[in-house]
């Protein structure tokens, strides 16, 4: 995924109110900037940081700019949670994925039981559903998830178990915005609950899935598949 729009340079100030974050520019000015992540983001929200932000033309829009990266460990890290599925179907569309290159239609957001998962995968009857999760905590080489307790992710495995047990492929992918990983595991000091259901999704027959992608100012690139180890 190519940027089509110029990104700006700042400095973090601080980031508040989860979706809120103070940047200055290089220019010098001030701005205040949505951050399209609700997660705690840890290690990526320390004030100094290099960021890169975007600016919407939308004359509506209560904050001109979105945080789109920030520069942690020596690398761009794509925090934008709003960019994994455009990432994903681009892959699916080049059969990079290969675990799921046998879907080759797609249809995004839809609604099964109490949930909303991000895509389903058809070819003729068969169904895959698959859930994304946006992953840029990264500890001595391994991605970790979540960054933050999260019942809407154990929800999200619940009802893929569900999926799966009824026959239908059922995935979660995680999405690591970040290159510099060699492995992905739950992170079970901050969210020990989810790492149980994780492990028990997949006993279940659910896919885990992770692949990485190489994130710069000018976009966001495939990097390939990262193991999962569950410790």
């Amino acid at each position: 995924m190519e940027f089509d729009f110029p990104l700006f340079e700042g400095a973090l100030l601080r980031r508040y109110k989860r979706f809120l974050a103070d940047v200055r520019l290089t220019n010098g000015k001030m701005v205040t900037a949505h951050c399209p992540n609700s997660g705690s983001m840890k290690g990526l929200s320390l004030p100094g940081s290099s960021v890169l932000l975007w600016e919407s033309a939308n004359p509506r829009r209560k904050l001109r700019y979105t945080w789109e990266l920030v520069k942690a460990d020596g690398v761009w890290v794509g925090i934008n949670t709003n960019r994994p599925t455009r990432l994903v179907t681009e892959s699916l569309g080049r059969g990079e994925i290969t675990e799921l290159a046998q879907w080759p239609h797609w249809r995004r957001e839809v609604t099964v039981g109490e949930s909303r998962l991000d895509l389903l995968l058809e070819t003729g009857q068969r169904r895959c559903w698959v859930e994304l999760k946006n992953v840029t905590l990264v500890e001595k080489g391994v991605a970790m998830f979540p960054d933050a307790i999260t019942a809407r992710g154990q929800k999200h495995l619940r009802e893929l178990v569900k999926l799966a047990e009824k026959g239908d492929c059922a995935a979660a992918l995680f999405v690591v915005q970040r290159e510099d990983v060699h492995s992905l595991s739950p992170a079970d000091d901050i969210d020990p609950e989810f790492g149980r259901q994780l492990r028990w999704a997949r006993e279940k027959g659910v896919a885990i899935l992770a692949y990485k992608w190489r994130v710069s100012p000018e976009g966001i690139f495939f990097a390939g598949p990262v193991p999962v180890k569950m410790k």
